[in-house]
């Protein structure tokens, strides 16, 4: 049975479908699912909007004792099945046994949100909802209830079905809500110019609850309008916006240093992408910034990406737009932004850093999720598999070549090939020197790969010479990406 996506619910189709398809399965016994996601991706709302189109059970844990936990669930557990007598669990084996005997006549969705407070609170619960989903336990067979465990502790919700953790082999469901995509992002927000979709992206990102709840839908309505938005909404202490890249850190269980974790990352907004090279910012060996740098992928702050030429050495990056902006721009003159006194002057002395610190690498990612998501195939001349970035050694200059956009996949032959390899500049007009530049990279790359059908790819936000449009409407193996390809193609 289909069941229709609310109205007000903005994309998030195939999560929803997902969901539906989870709690529509025909199952004759009670399943588990798992939801995870960063916070302000609208976890709750979906799950919210799913309870309310099927008369499901919801319920959103706090911080609290595990008794005073119990008692709030016991409370909702009563106002659920209609009681007209109170209802008190003892513990928590009774309370899962009594969830699955109020879901005993239909499928429907029963919803724990927040449930790592519930897990820290009681520890043994992940282990008594592996007893109570026993296969063959009857209170199990006698339920059709779809239980789903729902946390933003991605560290937490990620170890919950790994390893040989309790609940590993019992979920019918891991469903991992993201943030929007850049494209989605901007539709989202409203903005049609893909300029400005492209700044103010570089600050929030795709996090939907920061348009929604975090600035009231104050979205910038021209280009013109930016620098006002960003000082009314990003650096505005009384804004909510302000300080949420703070407590996006503080919120995640067991971070014991918190300094430790924000000078790691401020080492990576400021460029230094190696472990080698953030453990030098930050004061520390190599070694002391291991779990750290771990700690921050598990939490989903940071990813990890190889060097697409240089297979054992990895990069880090941000995955939150935000914090980059707030490690950038904000934290190291904290106090002063904070007094709210100097605004003004503090952006226009702060604007060239957010253009070359912030736009200019997020510029660079945008181009490489535009290849994984958005780039017809024939951009490459073949089908994008890895894409990312890469460091070419030139032993005749003694000197190493950045390389923005790197672009593996299948080529001709059915085999791994090397596709394109591009530059892609922000604020600069790209011309015939950037391209002779890639000549000379894809030049040092032919003693490592087949490069005869390597492509050589400008992408720029300000436009491109006139030189450079002519050679690359003479030249098949030259493309030029500007900020309308990227957004309206």
């Amino acid at each position: 049975m289909a069941i229709a996506k609310p109205s007000d619910m903005f994309d998030r189709t195939r999560e929803w479908e997902a969901l539906t398809r989870f709690v529509t399965s025909g199952q004759p016994h009670a399943t588990l699912g798992v939801v995870s996601g960063r916070r302000r991706q609208g976890k709750s709302f979906l799950l919210e909007a799913l309870c309310e189109a099927t008369g499901g059970f919801y319920f959103a844990a706090d911080q609290a004792t595990e008794a005073e936990s119990l008692r709030y669930f016991s409370g909702a557990v009563a106002d659920y099945s209609g009681s007209d007598l109170p209802v008190t669990f003892e513990d928590w084996r009774q309370a899962v046994d009594g969830l699955l005997a109020v879901t005993v006549d239909r499928e429907v969705p029963v919803v724990i949100d927040e449930f790592p407070y519930l897990a820290k609170a009681a520890p043994a619960l992940p282990s008594i909802v592996q007893a109570a989903l026993a296969p063959r336990r009857p209170e199990r067979l006698r339920s059709r209830g779809r239980l789903l465990l729902c946390g933003s502790a991605l560290s937490f919700m990620g170890s919950l079905l790994s390893g040989d953790a309790p609940l590993r082999g019992r979920a019918g469901l891991e469903l991992v809500v993201p943030t929007l995509d850049y494209r989605l992002a901007a539709e989202f927000w409203g903005i049609e110019d893909p300029r400005l979709a492209v700044r103010v992206h570089a600050i929030v990102g795709g996090t939907p609850a920061y348009r929604r709840e975090f600035v009231e839908d104050d979205a910038p309505s021209g280009p013109e309008d930016f620098d006002d938005w960003v000082r009314r909404t990003v650096l505005n202490p009384s804004s909510p916006l302000f300080r949420e890249a703070r407590y996006l850190l503080s919120e995640e269980p067991g971070l014991r240093d918190p300094g430790l974790y924000h000078s790691v990352l401020s080492a990576v907004a400021h460029g230094n992408s190696t472990s080698g090279g953030i453990a030098s910012y930050v004061g520390r060996k190599a070694s002391d910034i291991a779990h750290p740098l771990a700690v921050l992928e598990d939490c989903g702050l940071l990813r990890r990406e190889p060097d697409l030429f240089r297979g054992n050495r990895i990069l880090y990056r941000i995955s939150e737009p935000l914090v980059t902006f707030y490690q950038t721009i904000l934290r190291p003159e904290w106090a002063q932004w904070e007094r709210g006194r100097d605004t003004d002057r503090l952006w226009r002395r702060r604007r060239s850093r957010f253009d070359s610190n912030v736009l200019g690498p997020h510029f660079e990612q945008i181009c490489r999720d535009w290849i994984a998501g958005y780039a017809p195939p024939e951009t490459f001349g073949g089908y994008p598999g890895r894409v990312g970035s890469g460091v070419v050694n030139d032993p005749a200059d003694r000197a190493t070549h950045e390389v923005d956009v790197v672009v593996f996949g299948e080529g001709r032959e059915g085999t791994e090939s090397l596709l394109a390899i591009g530059e892609a500049k922000w604020n600069d007009v790209v011309g015939m020197g950037h391209l002779d530049r890639l000549r000379r990279i894809r030049q040092l790359l032919s003693s490592r790969y087949d490069t005869s059908e390597t492509r050589l790819i400008c992408y720029s936000a300000a436009g491109f010479m006139p030189a450079l449009e002519r050679a690359a409407a003479r030249a098949s193996d030259i493309a030029l990406v500007g900020l309308d390809d990227l957004y309206l193609r």
